[in-house]
């Protein structure tokens, strides 16, 4: 008997996310399941954090409270909440929510996952959790659960669990699961989906950006699914918003994850009606005999003072101050192990306002000392402030400095990690995750001259496994040769950006078939590095996905540490798409 579609939506892209979404969502339109992620690399390292001042805390407690005005609303429309807001308690959450239901009065029965915390592992690490499937969400809600609390979960586990509760898919439907994470990556981002953070938004309704709607995908039983939104709400759901967040990051042809490989080379977009894109096709082969693990260790302090540089002589103002700090840090015998300088050009010639007439010198120190950036570094800062150059004056005094984490990833034999279910009753069930492995072919591009990796992990870099061997990408015949002009890219190609621990990841994709043609030979990793100075010394590794008329990009290294270190203005890598668009091309006018 075919069962009917799953309703799923989404009400929370991350910790911090719009409050009103949970209720907005229910409220909206009809929905089986709500779904919310709340978790990412720094947000472990924040809970973390909380969890060292207080034990009971290291879960998200804004879930909490949303609960507190929607719990009875769910109970009502027979939706169930499925959310990682766990964190590192997921427990201690369930628990929460047990007696947030009592004190409401509303018979909810709860259930959570554990088994990701691996710190007994990883000693040193502030946090050490292994990225889990689906599998025990799917088993707390066939035992009934109405709201489910998990740990550390990939994004996509959070669809992945009810399609396969709701169908009675086992571990082995690697197709129907592919396509429920496909769906389910789309999701994550909440509004990213709807046309938040979009390449193309000047050619929508600014009315109707104001306030996006979060999405939803209707799941059939076959795997594909559609991705819509409620109606009435703002925001805009077509094959350009779908096609931008399958590229956010993730990278080639496999996207490799506890529950399935989804091979993201075989999904097909459809435009179906206003507001919805279907998503078909997707095959998927069976997940690697590793999970990745996330762990965040303090890195130590930082602090950062920013130097204004107004007027004539920009490069000489910078240059003395430099030379002026650097030699005060020698004299206090207290420079940090870590001093880095960057001059940002705001400034305009013959500007009509100072701000538009002033440059910015940045200046980030680190060290595992805090008084190495903390009172050694506003001493020098202070001390200068009669005695440099021309107009001198910072945009803040420094402070006493603050601890920055680091992400680093490590992997584990699938079968050491214990995955477990704790249902309504309190029973405890191993969760039933796939018997068989394997480890992903290799689909990267082999005009990328870096060493190249096929695999995409969900949540990081590959694992130190060999990769197998597999077949290349087909690039289409290229252009004819023809007139062209030189503009930015963004006449032409859409991008998304994003951060994997310290690497980035670039998406780019075009929206007719001749604009692939032009963009699968022009746009390859060598060409990126012409265009991104940063990545030239860096490794890039260039993956196609045809299906999509897309390119994705890897920059190993781009962001140091990872966005808890800040060792870039965009930590995150969220502009490096935006100005990858920015640069100016030699584009066909064809296509112009």
């Amino acid at each position: 008997m075919t069962r009917p579609p799953l309703r799923i939506g989404n009400a929370s892209g991350f910790y911090g996310d719009r409050f009103d979404a949970m209720r907005e969502m229910l409220a909206g339109g009809d929905l089986d399941v709500l779904t919310g992620d709340y978790l990412a690399e720094l947000t472990m390292l924040i809970l973390g954090r909380d969890r060292l001042k207080d034990p009971a805390r290291g879960y998200a407690k804004t879930f909490l409270r949303q609960l507190e005005e929607c719990l009875g609303a769910a109970h009502e429309r027979g939706v169930r909440i499925v959310a990682n807001a766990g964190g590192l308690n997921p427990a201690g959450l369930a628990d929460a929510v047990r007696d947030l239901a009592g004190r409401l009065g509303v018979p909810a029965r709860v259930a959570h996952v554990e088994g990701d915390d691996l710190g007994g592992r990883f000693p040193g690490a502030l946090t050490a959790h292994a990225y889990l499937g689906g599998a025990g969400i799917a088993a707390c809600l066939t035992a009934g659960a109405d709201v489910v609390v998990t740990g550390r979960v990939t994004d996509a586990a959070l669809v992945t669990g009810p399609a396969a509760a709701h169908f009675g898919w086992g571990p082995d439907a690697y197709d129907r699961l592919a396509g429920a994470v496909v769906a389910g990556h789309v999701l994550e981002c909440g509004t990213q989906a709807t046309g938040g953070n979009y390449a193309f938004f000047a050619e929508h309704d600014p009315a109707s950006l104001l306030r996006p709607g979060f999405p939803l995908a209707e799941i059939h039983e076959d795997g594909s699914a559609v991705i819509t939104k409620h109606p009435g709400t703002g925001g805009f759901v077509d094959v350009g918003t779908v096609t931008a967040q399958l590229l956010y990051e993730t990278a080639g042809a496999r996207y490799a994850g506890p529950d399935v490989t989804a091979r993201l080379d075989t999904a097909v977009l459809t435009r179906e009606g206003p507001d919805r894109v279907r998503i078909s096709g997707v095959r998927g082969e069976a997940p690697p005999p590793t999970l990745k693990v996330g762990l965040n260790r303090l890195g130590g302090f930082r602090n950062e003072v920013v130097f204004v540089l107004t007027g004539p002589d920009t490069g000489a103002k910078a240059a003395l101050v430099r030379a002026q700090f650097e030699d005060a840090l020698d004299r206090a015998g207290s420079r940090p192990r870590e001093i880095r300088w960057e001059l940002v050009r705001t400034d305009r010639a013959d500007a009509a306002t100072q701000e538009t007439a002033s440059a910015l010198l940045r200046l980030v120190v680190r060290d595992a000392d805090a008084d190495a950036v903390g009172r050694a570094l506003s001493g020098a800062a202070v001390e200068l402030a009669l005695g440099s150059y021309p107009g001198f004056h910072v945009t803040a005094p420094p402070g006493k400095g603050a601890p920055y984490g680091v992400f680093e990833a490590a992997y584990v034999d699938r079968d050491t990690v214990e995955h477990v279910a704790v249902l309504p009753d309190g029973r405890r069930t191993p969760a039933a995750t796939a018997a068989d492995t394997l480890v992903p072919q290799d689909s990267s591009d082999p005009s990328d001259p870096s060493d190249p990796s096929g695999l995409t992990d969900p949540t990081g870099p590959p694992p130190p496994e060999p990769l197998l061997p597999g077949p290349r990408p087909l690039l289409p015949e290229p252009l004819p040769p023809g007139p062209t002009r030189r503009v930015p890219l963004a006449r032409v190609a859409g991008a998304r950006s994003g951060d994997k621990g310290g690497d980035a990841n670039i998406g780019v994709w075009v929206r007719s078939d001749e604009a692939w043609r032009w963009l699968a030979h022009e746009l390859t990793a060598d060409r990126l590095r012409e265009l991104l100075p940063e990545a030239a010394p860096l490794p890039v590794t260039r993956h196609v996905l045809p299906n999509l008329r897309a390119l994705n990009f890897v920059v190993e290294g781009l962001l140091g540490e990872g966005v808890a270190s800040r060792a870039r203005f965009d930590p995150q890598a969220k502009g490096l798409g935006e100005w990858l668009r920015a640069r100016h091309l030699d584009i066909p006018e064809v296509l112009l």
